[in-house]
């Protein structure tokens, strides 16, 4: 008697724990979120135009003589326009991304200067000369780029060369106006600092705007002076990457 109500208590033990414990829980794996898409990665090429807002050609110069005549030449610093490619390689994918640049761009302006003839006191001649200068730049730039998603600013710096060439003169006075025919052309070393930033409306297109201050030294010739020419553009254009 006694062992049939041991093994009645055991059984009534095992019964009793699987309506304790509830019914099984089913487990679903949940499948983790798609990583964030990352911007402007790897090779790129684009297009950019914008204007040449300004030249420093220097300021106005006053050439006096004994007599007291002065000779007064005020140089031109009249807006301009450039446009050209850029090809690139964007290196990581962190915030900081370092970047090299081909910039290949037109950079045409016009030149010139006003000047003044008075003797005693009396302005006796004014001349205007005005040159149309169409130039190239060939420059390699090296660029850190911040990759804040869509927002991605950047600055650097680049060296190359240049090829100027002046399509003559024209020249203005009170007796009428004439030109020259021809001109003449220049290559030199050229640097430049820029900054900018895009936007990305997807990974692989951007726009973008951007300021270079561009210099075209003139290590060739041989002067009492600098004859860097220093200029301001501004421009805007399109980036796409492969």
């Amino acid at each position: 008697m006694k062992r049939f109500s041991l093994l009645t208590s055991i059984l009534v033990a095992f019964a009793t724990v699987p309506l304790q414990a509830g019914e099984a829980v089913a487990y679903k794996q949940v499948a983790p979120p798609p990583p964030p898409e990352l911007y402007g990665l790897g090779f790129y090429g684009a297009i950019d135009a914008g204007a040449n807002v300004y030249q420093n050609r220097g300021g106005t110069k006053v050439f006096s003589n004994e007599f007291g005549d002065t000779l007064t030449i005020d140089p031109k610093n009249d807006v301009g326009f450039f446009g050209g490619i850029k090809a690139g390689y964007v290196f990581g994918t962190g915030v900081v991304r370092p970047t090299i640049e081909g910039d290949f761009f037109y950079n045409g302006f016009r030149g010139g200067a006003d000047s003044t003839l008075t003797i005693d006191g009396v302005a006796v001649r004014n001349a205007s000369a005005t040159s149309f200068i169409n130039t190239g730049a060939f420059m390699g730039n090296f660029i850190l780029r911040f990759a804040f998603g869509r927002f991605q600013p950047y600055a650097g710096a680049g060296v190359g060369i240049y090829y100027a060439e002046s399509a003559g003169v024209d020249i203005s006075t009170p007796r009428g106006t004439f030109n020259t025919s021809g001109g003449e052309s220049h290559a030199d070393l050229a640097w430049q600092v820029l900054a900018g930033t895009d936007y990305y409306w997807n990974p692989k297109f951007s726009t973008f705007i951007e300021y270079h201050y561009l210099n075209y030294t003139s290590t060739q010739i041989n002067t009492n002076e600098s004859r860097d020419l220093g200029q301001h553009l501004i421009g805007a254009g399109l980036r796409f990457h492969f």
